[in-house]
């Protein structure tokens, strides 16, 4: 019996299967709407999880049944439903609908999600996409050129390098001036804790890096304080808002994969000279061994000519046993160019992603490797991320997210002015150096013991520094982070009008950073360690009460009040042992007799509570107007003045929605609104009372207080902003445009004043400056042209910011943000903030440069004046994207107008000799051009290039090495291609992308010689418009490749 019913109950499932297989089949067409095959477009099976994707050429494939209903959505089409019947073919045609344009969805501050329309701020949206195709280091580079309004500044071509972004300008004189980044909710730190400088350091990447530009959704841009107010006290400078991928109700199980390959050289190196090689005497040269040499103590090009048939003996002359013997003097024009590798960007990046009944989820991993083109420098990634979002009933909604990094570089490239940067070396070098000679050090003999890098491979000049490729080796600055980032939320609603939500989240990390340096380093003969161990927590709970009433057919609100804590927590441990007992042992127990371990142990604690609420009112769906208020309470203001209250309001109007404007005009919107938030500056936690550091004397432990007095009395910094801009969208929705005018007054400035010596400190922290902003942006969006097959956009956006320092008061007229050597970046009342200051040469009223009668050369003035400043007058960027039949080619060009910079590769380049410009006059002499000191009398004097270049040029005039810091570049182009659907039917794959990438491919435009202009030491405020031999900016190229099943 129980045989018979198992042989029974096999042919029944069997016949079951034979029908469930005879209805299923693939059903397939083409997408289009009035212009052609349309690409991305969702097909859903109705009632299912199940759905695909219409490829470039607007084709889809997807298996169905008989009687279900297919579902195909587009943003800005209207939805159609298709049964499936008897045909095996279904193609559609989908019609623009003009009311989804205008309900647009996206997120503005504290996450919360609005109608684009309804919006009374200037807001700039991007999708993902555009971020994660070119690959960067930083994300923050990729919003380069396409969001107007930004400045963005990438400090060097190191690994990992900071980047400074800068939104409308500054609005703070000791504050960092960057945004806020959030992230899902979560704000996030982005300091950067290098201390790459004029005179040495290291620069480390920004907190933003850690973030995998792949699991971006979309981007908004909060551009100022009417946008940002309630983030208050944080959001100064605006916000970034991130939303990161999710998984999506109604898809099943998605699988995406995406890797890449880039390949990258130095975008700009000088210009040299390669007549003359190294030393000071333009008819002998002699290296011998570090000892006595004549031409060894000279790392200077004002050598004997170089390809004449000369020979010297050099640093070669000891390589094989040749015992000093004289070689061939030759120039070595690609002797820099060869001293930098190729680097290479490896990433890959895989996710899940779906939902399950009420659960959607997503998880990714990613790797970014990086190898740099300065040799034996790298910077590598390890992202994980998972989001889980439970709708437990119609009512309770549950989410958790959390994203880990470990960040970490077996060495980073030194920066600065400084022996350790080989970079900077390079500026030394002589034209005859033979760059692999010294990259094959082992074969090299040990320099002498009276020269400063004893007991290591020979340099061109052992004098002043080591062979480059052995200090990459040996000298090495290691860092690694982990650092997470998560959350959770829950959110119920308690009836249909009412809702509360709250949200507990952390941002953490733990970093280690040594500093290696091996006995015979020129500025370490003894050898040294540093360690530094930072850790860093900041944990927001918050909650939000929302109250959204439809009160009549034509009036409608929204009332939101809620509540944030913020507490952060930060300590730093640094130890340095200045010489060592064993060579290359590195430990800070390994301390060379007689030594002191310096240490250093600082723990800082910071909390900010805070309410809100925001109200938003709706008048037939074209009149909006939302009131915003945020309290802060802060630790790091005196008790008295901690807190501190701050308002928004903004209004907008949709005039096409109250007016005919007839056929040309699809969509008008006007805005206007007003803010006002603050800032703390610089200030600390610790600035309020006296703090004292425990140090030694000698052998006695004592108290040492700071020599900045405390003060009770301070206000935070506050900015008012006034904001007027409109939207339209003309032609069929072919062209949109909008423009915005801003307004800003920065009040309060907290600076540290000088104050009597004879109260035993320097200076005090007070509320002593005023700073204003004002300026223009337009985003101008096109499609050019629109046919079946062929598509061409043009998408423009330009910003204009004019910034003062309208107002210091007291006795200080300028505040020093930094100074190297002779130059100087200040902030100065009467002149925008950052201006660059130093010595000029002397002239007299006709503007003519004065000669000195006894030298021939230019005279300096004595005191230092204004060369310029850091600010641009404009910045700008235009993309081109083309489409056709599939295969999509864009290329973006973004430009900054303006502003200067000092350049140190000039000043110190024209004074060694090495620059082609030094060539002039090495035979005959020349005369400056000019007049005779106190006379008429134009100067006949002729001098040697050799003083002319001296005495005009390195550290003793900053004026000759200032220049206009203007580019256009080739910031990005990508070709990708869609591989059809029908290519990949069966395969299990539903979209398969290449895209050939390049990115800062040439600079189009700059007047600043020898460098790329757009540079800066770090991200850090003090670090900017100063170029002391940063690595080179680089230009990458490459492939990526996009897969998803």
């Amino acid at each position: 019996m129980k045989t018979k019913f198992n042989g029974i109950l096999t042919l029944f499932l069997a016949l079951v299967v034979q029908i469930s297989f005879a209805q299923e089949k693939t059903i397939s067409g083409t997408v289009s709407d009035n212009s052609g095959p349309l690409p991305g477009v969702n097909v859903l099976i109705k009632g299912t999880s199940k759905g695909t994707e219409t490829d470039f050429d607007g084709k889809y494939s997807i298996k169905t049944t008989s009687g279900d209903v297919l579902i195909f959505r587009f943003i800005g089409m209207k939805t159609v439903n298709k049964t499936v019947g008897n045909s095996n073919t279904i193609n559609v045609t989908l019609e623009e609908d003009a009311n989804v344009l205008e309900e647009v969805v996206v997120k503005g501050a504290l996450g919360v999600e609005r109608v684009e329309k309804s919006i009374g701020y200037a807001q700039q949206n991007l999708a993902g996409d555009e971020l994660s195709t070119a690959v960067e280091s930083n994300l923050a580079n990729s919003l380069g050129g396409k969001v107007s309004g930004i400045q963005i500044t990438n400090s060097s071509g190191s690994v990992g390098a900071s980047t400074r972004v800068v939104l409308r300008g500054p609005t703070s004189i000791t504050g960092n001036n960057q945004p806020l980044y959030v992230i899902d909710g979560i704000p996030v730190n982005n300091q950067n804790f290098g201390n790459a400088g004029g005179n040495g350091g290291v620069d480390l990447p920004s907190g933003i890096s850690d973030i995998n530009p792949d699991d971006i959704e979309s981007i908004s841009v909060l551009k100022g304080p009417n946008a940002a107010a309630l983030y208050g006290i944080r959001a100064g400078n605006g916000a970034i808002v991130i939303t990161t991928k999710k998984g999506k109700k109604g898809h099943g199980l998605g699988i995406n994969y995406t890797s890449s390959v880039m390949f990258q050289n130095p975008l700009v190196l000088p210009n040299y000279q390669n007549s003359y090689g190294q030393g000071s005497n333009p008819t002998y040269f002699q290296f011998v061994d570090g000892q006595n040499g004549v031409g060894d103590g000279v790392d200077e090009s004002w050598g004997a000519p170089l390809d004449v048939g000369l020979e010297f003996v050099q640093f070669t002359s000891f390589i094989d046993g040749r015992n000093g013997e004289p070689m061939p003097w030759v120039s070595r024009p690609d002797n820099v160019k060869d001293f930098f590798n190729t680097g290479s960007v490896i990433t890959h990046n895989v996710s899940f992603a779906g939902s399950q009944e009420d659960v959607t989820y997503r998880f990714s991993a990613g790797t970014f490797d990086q190898e740099g083109i300065v040799p034996n420098t790298d910077f590598f990634k390890r992202n994980l991320g998972g989001n889980v979002n439970w709708t437990a009933n119609n009512k309770l909604t549950i989410g958790f997210n959390a994203n880990y990094t470990n960040s970490y570089s077996n060495n980073v490239s030194s920066g600065g002015y400084s022996a350790n940067n080989q970079v900077q070396q390079l500026v030394w070098s002589g034209r005859n150096v033979d760059i692999n000679a010294l990259r094959n050090y082992q074969n090299l003999p040990l320099a002498g013991a009276n020269t400063g890098a004893a007991g290591t491979p020979l340099n061109w000049n052992t004098q002043y520094q080591n062979n480059p490729f052995w200090a990459l080796d040996n000298n090495t600055n290691t860092y690694n982070r982990d650092r997470l980032i998560g959350a959770a939320n829950l959110a119920y609603k308690i009836s249909d009008d009412f809702s509360i939500s709250t949200k507990v989240s952390m941002d953490q990390f733990s970093q280690r950073e040594e500093r290696r340096r091996a006995k015979g380093t020129n500025e370490s003969p003894n050898g040294s360690y540093t360690e530094i161990l930072r850790n860093y927590r900041e944990l927001n709970t918050e909650i939000l009460a929302s109250y959204n009433k439809d009160l009549s057919d034509d009036f409608k609100i929204s009332l939101n009040a809620g509540g944030n804590r913020m507490y952060r927590k930060s300590n730093l441990f640094k130890g340095v042992a200045p010489a060592l007992q064993v060579d290359k042992l590195w430990s800070l127990d390994n301390l060379a007799g007689g030594s002191t371990l310096e240490t250093d142990d600082d723990i800082n604690a910071q909390k900010i509570n805070s309410i809100y609420g925001f109200a938003n009112f709706n008048y037939k769906d074209y009149l909006f107007l939302e009131v915003t208020g945020r309290n802060d309470w802060s630790s790091v203001l005196p008790t008295a003045n901690n807190s501190f209250f701050y308002p928004s309001f903004n209004l907008s109007g949709v005039i096409s929605d109250m007016a005919d404007l007839g056929q040309t005009i699809n969509y008008l919107k006007v805005r206007g609104g007003w803010a006002k938030v603050g800032s703390t500056g610089a200030l600390t936690p610790y600035n309020l009372r006296p703090v004292y550091e425990i140090t030694t004397l000698g052998s006695i432990t004592v108290a040492d207080i700071n020599t900045q007095l405390w003060n009770s009395n301070l206000n935070p910094e506050s900015t008012t902003s006034l904001e007027l801009g409109f939207e339209t969208r003309l032609f069929n929705n072919r062209v949109s445009l909008d423009v915005t005018y801003y307004a800003t007054k920065s009040e309060d400035l907290l600076l540290p004043g000088s104050i009597s010596r004879g109260s035993g400190f320097n200076s005090a922290w007070n509320n002593l400056a005023t700073m204003t902003n004002k300026g223009i942006e337009l985003q101008l969006g096109t499609t050019a042209i629109k046919t079946e097959d062929f598509k061409l956009g043009v998408d423009i956006n330009f910003a204009k910011n004019e910034n003062l320092v309208t107002d210091i008061k007291g006795d200080l007229e300028a505040h020093q943000l930094n100074r190297y050597w002779g130059s100087y970046l200040r902030a100065r009342e009467g002149q925008p903030y950052g201006t660059i200051e130093g010595r000029k040469f002397k002239r007299n009223a006709k503007g003519q440069i004065e000669i000195n009668p006894a030298t021939g050369l230019p005279l300096i003035s004595k005191k230092n004046e204004i060369l310029g400043d850091v600010q641009p007058d404009w910045t700008g960027g235009v993309r081109l994207s083309a489409d056709y039949k599939g295969i999509k080619l864009s290329a973006l060009f973004d430009a900054k107008i303006g502003g200067e910079v000092y350049t140190m590769t000039h000043a110190w380049g024209r004074y060694s000799g090495i620059l082609e410009e030094t060539i002039n006059g090495r035979e005959t002499g020349l005369v400056v051009p000019g007049v005779l000191e106190g006379t008429n009398t134009p100067n006949n004097l002729v001098v040697t290039a050799k003083a002319f270049n001296h005495g005009a040029f390195g550290n003793n005039v900053e004026e000759s090495s200032v220049f206009d810091a203007s580019y256009v570049k080739l910031r990005e182009v990508v070709l990708s291609y869609s591989i059809p659907k029908d290519w990949i039917e069966n395969t299990g794959i539903n979209d398969l992308k290449f895209s050939l990438v390049g990115r800062n491919l040439a600079i189009l435009h700059k007047n600043a010689p020898h460098i790329d202009p757009e540079t800066g030491f770090s991200a850090n405020n003090r670090d900017q418009g100063l170029e002391f031999g940063q690595i080179p900016s680089v230009s990458s190229y490459g492939f990526n490749m996009s897969l998803k099943f």
